[in-house]
């Protein structure tokens, strides 16, 4: 018998979201310093033209350069631009498996790139709407439990065998090693987590260049799975850390 499966990715990138209650200002003094916080900054930003560039901040009550013989401070948002904008791409958000035999494992892959100057890294987390579906019938293609079982959406483990039935993902390193440290090699696997769970498959402490990773899905169906149009929709997010 043969089946044919397919899922869209919906890919979200959140750069930053800031939610502002009370504000408050004070002065924090000691017998060494004195920092006072009681302004707001009116305006910054970074004016461009043919022949020059000019960070500025408006409003803040000492924004400049100061060093000394064992330190350097930039006050001011003029210092927070970051060399490394943050991107993140997928190589394709359509994945046809085709055509299904059973008992014959299945396997495609796409290409996550990601590139991040935020402070504190990122994290890309992977959920999906549902189990492979057949939206008619309600007939489901079951999450993996891998070899040995079972290995959890948070959790991989091998899974090499044909004898063994149902949808995973894998995440191998390209450049960098930011993919999940539990995917030890190219045969760990996972079960996707449904929404509104999502779970990490990459993410990083530090600053990013151009950091690659392969996921690769891994469809097996044995000969009782009906037949049908199996989809489901897969969702990435990525997001700085501040």
């Amino acid at each position: 018998m043969i089946k044919s499966a397919y899922f869209l990715i919906v890919l979200t990138i959140i750069y930053l979201a800031i939610y502002i209650g009370n504000a408050n200002a004070q002065t924090m003094t000691n017998s060494n310093y004195i920092l006072r916080m009681g302004n707001l900054n009116s305006g910054s930003g970074k004016p461009t033209g043919s022949g020059f560039a000019v960070n500025f901040t408006v409003g803040q009550t000492g924004a400049n350069l100061f060093t000394g013989t064992n330190y350097k401070v930039r006050a001011g948002f003029q210092y927070i631009n970051s060399i490394v904008p943050f991107r993140f791409t997928i190589s394709t958000i359509l994945v046809d498996f085709g055509s299904i035999t059973p008992g014959t494992p299945i396997t495609r892959a796409q290409r996550l790139t990601i590139s991040d100057g935020s402070a504190h890294g990122y994290q890309v987390t992977v959920s999906q709407n549902h189990n492979l579906r057949v939206n008619a019938s309600g007939q489901e293609i079951p999450p993996t439990i891998c070899d040995s079982g079972p290995c959890t959406t948070t959790t991989a483990a091998p899974w090499t065998s044909s004898l063994v039935f149902g949808f995973g993902y894998n995440c191998v390193n390209v450049t960098g090693t930011d993919c999940s440290s539990d995917f030890t090699n190219s045969t760990y696997f996972r079960p996707l987590a449904s929404s509104p769970s999502a779970i990490a498959v990459m993410s990083s402490t530090n600053v990013s260049r151009s950091k690659i990773s392969d996921i690769t899905y891994r469809l097996n169906v044995s000969n009782n799975q009906a037949a049908g149009l199996y989809t489901s929709i897969l969702n990435y997010i990525a997001t700085p850390t501040f």
